[in-house]
């Protein structure tokens, strides 16, 4: 095989490197260990949405029971009344029932509200009548939905047996809560958080480069090959 020759199967073999290379996977960007964050339990693998799922039903307890009681006290309308001691009175319930997985799992839990949540506290201590009912329905409702998310999120993906029962409980429970506030017909659903847009199919491909730089190389590759192929054959 004489200079020519030599290049043009130089050309060829970087040409289908590149093509090699074009075609792997990138690895993920910042990748965890597969047990990063998770523990082994008697009743499966418990993961890091496991524990997040029980620490939001624990602070979602924290205000929304005393809020629910609040309602005898200071709602205008009987309807509101209602539906604030049903939601007390669940909240109750599944605060024991978060409080006993927790243990079982070996899960600390925050026994006060977070800032955001006392503030709504504060709010609806300021406030009597409809102005409270308004606000009580509005708050809660918010809550209600973006737990909901979270609870659907883990109820379908978990490993844990016991998470996976009291997701369960939780998702039937938060249902019935927005359903309850709706009832009140004090829910503003234009303020509402808008659901997530879905992503365009273009944009839910994997990782890697466009087809068309891949047909590209790959067609630069082909190219010198047969380039190569025909110098061989017809050396000048």
């Amino acid at each position: 095989m004489d200079i020519r020759q030599a290049r043009a199967a130089a050309v060829a073999a970087v040409a289908a490197l590149a093509v090699t290379v074009a075609l792997t996977p990138p690895p993920a960007a910042h990748a965890e260990e597969p047990d990063a964050g998770w523990t082994v339990t008697e009743f499966g693998p418990l993961g890091p949405a496991d524990r997040d799922l029980l620490v939001r039903v624990r602070l979602a307890g924290l205000w929304e029971a005393p809020a629910g009681k609040q309602a005898q006290d200071r709602a205008r309308s009987e309807k509101v009344k209602e539906v604030g001691h049903h939601i007390s009175s669940e909240h109750i319930a599944l605060d024991a029932e978060v409080l006993k997985v927790a243990d079982r799992l070996g899960v600390p839990l925050p026994d006060r509200p977070n800032a955001e949540q006392q503030s709504w506290l504060d709010e609806l201590n300021g406030l009597r009548g409809e102005p409270w009912d308004n606000a009580f329905a509005a708050r809660l409702r918010v809550a209600h939905g973006k737990v909901f998310s979270v609870v659907a999120a883990v109820r379908a993906g978990t490993r844990n047996e016991m998470i996976r029962e009291f997701a369960q409980q939780a998702v039937t429970i938060v249902m019935r809560h927005m359903t309850l506030l709706e009832s009140t017909g004090l829910v503003d659903y234009s303020a509402l958080p808008a659901p997530p847009t879905p992503a365009p199919a273009a944009a839910r491909r994997t990782g890697g480069p466009p087809a068309p730089l891949i047909w590209l190389i790959l067609a630069a590759a082909l190219a010198a090959g047969a380039v190569t192929a025909a110098r061989i054959r017809h050396p000048r």
